[in-house]
């Protein structure tokens, strides 16, 4: 029979108490505190204090503020930061990114979008384009932001406006994506190339 992981494991999320727990630990430790010299500034217990750090208890509002106003630590930081940390990541398995359609799909190019679900706002797209139709026509690209190529595979020549740029593998080339740009031709396929594309505040794509 399989036993169940422990309730401790280290993938596994943190509670409140415990968020609190190693929250207020490594403040007091940054601090060069000991137990008893919060316990003595906050006006509580030796103990309460030990309880409270090995989220064996859940206190107060009011014994949790003073023991964080004792260290230094704000409160209200104290949850903003276990909200945050709650969110946890997005894992895209290799080979399970969502395939898409963009300009460059009919000439054998595929896309795989490797992060989706960003919130309310798009900040950034991040792709793992394919290409191994040795092509000689192409199109043109142009979006709002800034795009970074990192090529992983293959040799291309690379345009970006009236500039040309021969890539191999380990190459990573930057630019405004408003200026026109594309493969100008593939040298060695198949290629791989990672392309990110960020986002500026004022234009989300």
């Amino acid at each position: 029979m399989t036993k169940a992981p422990p309730a401790n494991r280290r993938d596994s999320p943190l509670s409140l108490e415990q968020h609190i727990a190693r929250s207020l630990r490594q403040r007091r430790l940054a601090q060069g505190f000991k137990i008893s010299d919060v316990a003595r500034i906050a006006g509580v217990s030796v103990g309460m204090v030990s309880k409270v750090e090995n989220a064996h208890v859940s206190t107060s509002l009011d014994i949790l503020s003073r023991l964080c106003d004792a260290i230094g630590l704000p409160v209200s930081r104290l949850f903003s930061d276990y909200d945050v940390a709650k969110r946890g990541a997005q894992l895209i398995k290799a080979g399970e990114g969502m395939e898409v359609v963009r300009t460059g799909t009919e000439v054998g190019h595929a896309y795989q979008l490797l992060s989706y679900s960003q919130g309310a706002k798009k900040l950034y797209e991040p792709f793992l384009v394919t290409m191994d139709d040795a092509s000689e026509e192409f199109p043109n690209f142009c979006h709002p932001g800034h795009e970074f190529l990192y090529l992983l595979e293959g040799e291309l020549i690379y345009r970006h406006g009236t500039r040309l740029y021969p890539m191999q593998p380990g190459d990573s080339l930057s630019f405004d994506g408003g200026v026109p740009h594309g493969p100008e031709k593939l040298l060695c396929v198949p290629i791989r190339l990672l392309s990110v594309i960020h986002y500026d505040e004022a234009n989300e794509g």
